[in-house]
């Protein structure tokens, strides 16, 4: 660990958000340039390295713009800053932590984790309400309540007391949060849905939602002892007046002046909306056209509802990917931080990346990084999401009968193609890609469960018995977050007028209701995550006792015995397991790096998550696929022979494999029986020089496999015979 400090950098080939720095743009012309200077290096890890998911968002704001169409009264959204159109028109919605939707998504995540239910069990629909009106309220309720508190505290302080300096800090930073949304109308739309519920249905039966006029009375016994509700004295505005002192109506006189102030187009009746929904006034009672107002309400839900569905269906792509980043991250979990996975984004869609005029800047950038004897920046694995899979050939239908599934342009995924030039460049600089066939329900558990891996397998033929094959990890199955046909949201329902008011309608074509149409994440993600993981001996000291602390997890067969059932997954079971048919055929060719949601026990106790079934590249055995460690202790130990023989000079690559009890293959033999000892019980490391051709083959046996290695001798002055 103190030549090679980590073995986990791992390269997100993905474009995150076109408006920020990428790799291409960095690196620049490298026209008869082998190497960048190390100055570039640390701008490149400034603007692209991440090691935490809130690094991740902080550094590259991912972002949906929105803008409005007069013509059809629409809202409009798109990932790429729209061009030709006034920044004034344009909104830039954030996609981060505070996102309703990514929320939802992240909330919906932890619980199944903690319920380690089954998909088919689950009740998504109890979380999936979360981007309604209602609990985007609920939210802001819960705001509005830490900013009342916090007012009243800081009413009651002295002017200069540095105690009330601290909490007007706390005032300004919610009061920014909030205020962030007085100009975007759709972000006040479930304002003006809810408040105008409030308002319509404040007399409302609870089981008819129907409600009647309204007339705030007090309890009182008459002169003949009868008991009676008679209508309260109202108080008006110029009454409270009186009462400014009262702190909810001085916080309603900081949210008008602030709106005003901030608003560029003001309206009162947004100020008003604001005041109420920030700092209600129950003192007041305006009166209002109840027709007016439920025309209102229906106008707004459709609006929202429609723009809502736009949203979702635009942000899905890119929130898939925030998840698949998250889920990398999250595999990560130990307390005793150690060797943490770190990403490098590249930023950029991969067949940008592999033209072949951008080609060389991605050579360059690896060969500094990897082709020297500074481990820091080494790039180890590779994730490529979304590779795209032909649909099944289905029957084409002359006419639709029924409603079927709007024909929809298939979004973008990478190309075998681009993944085979990626491949055919890599190789040279020994990482890894973890790769996956784009997430959708026929991808999943549930649709390999059904389907099988046959198509799968055929479709990397292409890939196999290749230089780069070894490199090469098709990962499977993709992971199901909101199944496609659980996803529908009920955002509200209509409401009607009645004679003496108005209620909720009570038919069904007036629920409004959007569909998400599924939300998955790549298997590549998990499966790049969970091996980074396991590099560092803090998070296998976890799981396992006998961890040698001085060695990465580069030996760590997370096949054998029962690894696979410790060092678990941080995703929840989808299924109840593959069929013993599905299973043989995993097993019969050993293919892919394979995740498990089957019901299995360690100790008594059941596992609840996911877990690796086989980790597998498309390097061809005899028996099937080769095991992914193989190819990292190969990498692990040239890059040791290389840094220890000073560029694998003839006399220390001997000392390097003496008997002698210094030498480096003495100490990993002498460290043998930990889980991530360089060298197991079973294993063995040999080399023979070839004084003619200036090589030595290095002879790695794993458990009777050999695997060989090649690399090219310094000649020194005179040599020294083994």
């Amino acid at each position: 660990m103190e030549i090679i400090s980590q073995t986990n950098r791992t390269m997100l080939f993905e474009e995150i958000n076109p408006e920020k720095m990428d790799l291409i743009t960095l690196v620049g012309d490298v026209k008869g340039i082998d190497s960048l200077s190390d100055e570039k290096i640390k701008e490149i890890n400034e603007y692209l390295l991440v090691k935490s998911f809130d690094e991740f968002l902080d550094k590259f704001s991912p972002t949906v713009y929105s803008f409005y169409n007069a013509a059809n009264q629409k809202v409009m959204y798109t990932l790429k800053k729209p061009e030709g159109i006034q920044d004034d028109c344009i909104s830039e919605i954030a996609i981060d932590q505070n996102n309703d939707f990514l929320k939802m998504l992240f909330t919906l995540i932890d619980t199944k984790r903690s319920q380690g239910i089954a998909n088919v069990d689950f009740k998504f629909e109890n979380l999936l309400d979360m981007i309604s009106p209602k609990k985007v309220m609920d939210d802001i309720r819960q705001v509005r309540k830490e900013i009342h508190y916090l007012y009243g505290e800081y009413d009651k302080l002295d002017e200069g007391d540095p105690k009330k300096l601290d909490t007007g800090d706390k005032l300004n930073l919610m009061f920014e949060v909030a205020s962030r949304n007085y100009n975007n109308v759709m972000a006040m739309l479930p304002l003006a849905i809810e408040d105008i519920k409030t308002r319509l249905l404040l007399g409302a039966n609870q089981d008819e939602d129907e409600s009647e006029k309204l007339q705030i009375g007090t309890l009182s016994i008459g002169d003949n002892g009868e008991l009676k509700i008679i209508e309260a004295p109202q108080n008006n505005s110029s009454e409270l007046m009186v009462i400014e002192e009262n702190s909810n109506y001085g916080l309603s006189t900081v949210f008008e002046e602030d709106y005003e102030a901030i608003t560029e187009t003001p309206s009162s009746y947004v100020k008003d909306l604001v005041v109420r929904t920030f700092s209600p006034l129950p003192a007041v009672r305006a009166e209002f056209d109840v027709e007016t107002e439920v025309q209102n309400y229906n106008t707004y839900l459709e609006f929202y509802k429609d723009a809502k569905d736009e949203f979702v269906k635009t942000v899905k792509p890119l929130v898939e990917k925030l998840l698949g980043v998250k889920m990398y991250f999250d595999q990560y979990a130990t307390k005793n931080k150690g060797m943490q996975p770190s990403l490098i984004v590249t930023n950029t869609k991969l067949d940008m990346l592999v033209k072949s005029n951008n080609l060389p800047r991605l050579r360059t950038y690896l060969n500094t990084v990897n082709s020297k004897n500074d481990f820091t920046d080494t790039v180890w694995y590779g994730i490529v999401p979304a590779l795209e899979l032909e649909a099944s050939g289905k029957m084409k239908v002359s006419r639709a009968r029924f409603k079927g599934n709007d024909k929809v342009a298939k979004q973008d995924g990478n190309t075998m193609e681009s993944l085979s030039i990626l491949l055919d460049t890599v190789k040279d600089y020994k990482i890894q890609i973890f790769f996956n066939f784009m997430a959708e329900e026929e991808t999943t558990f549930n649709g390999i469960a059904t389907a099988g891996i046959d198509r799968l397998i055929d479709k990397c033929s292409v890939l196999v018995r290749k230089d780069y094959s070894e490199f090469a990890i098709p990962c499977l199955p993709n992971f199901t977050i909101i199944p496609k046909d659980k996803s529908g949201v009920i955002i509200d329902t209509r409401m009607q007028t009645t004679e003496n008011g108005a209620r909720l309608s009570k038919e069904k074509e007036d629920i409004l209701k959007l569909w998400i149409d599924g939300v998955y994440v790549g298997a590549s993600y998990v499966a790049a995550g969970i091996v980074s993981a396991y590099q560092c001996p803090e998070y296998l000291k976890d799981s396992f006792r006998n961890v040698q602390r001085n060695y990465p997890g580069v030996r760590f067969d997370i096949e054998a015995g029962d690894n696979s059932l410790r060092a678990v997954t941080t995703m929840a079971k989808e299924i109840s397991g593959f069929t013993n048919n599905i299973k043989d055929a995993i097993n019969s060719r050993s293919f892919g790096f394979v995740f498990s949601s089957e019901n299995v026990q360690l100790q008594d106790k059941d596992i609840k998550r996911i877990t690796v079934y086989k980790a597998r590249s498309l390097a061809m055995e005899e028996d099937g696929f080769d095991s992914i460690y193989k190819t990292q202790v190969s990498t692990y130990i040239e890059r040791i022979l290389r840094f220890q023989s000073g560029d694998f000079k003839h006399e220390n690559i001997v000392r390097f494999f003496s008997n002698n009890p210094s030498s480096q293959k003495s100490k990993w033999v002498n460290d043998k029986g930990y889980v991530n000892s360089i060298i197991h019980d079973g294993d063995d490391i040999g080399y023979i020089i070839d004084e003619k051709s200036s090589t030595c083959q290095i002879d790695l046996m794993f458990n009777g496999n050999v695997k060989n290695l090649e690399v090219m001798i310094t000649k020194a002055s005179s040599a020294v015979k083994a």
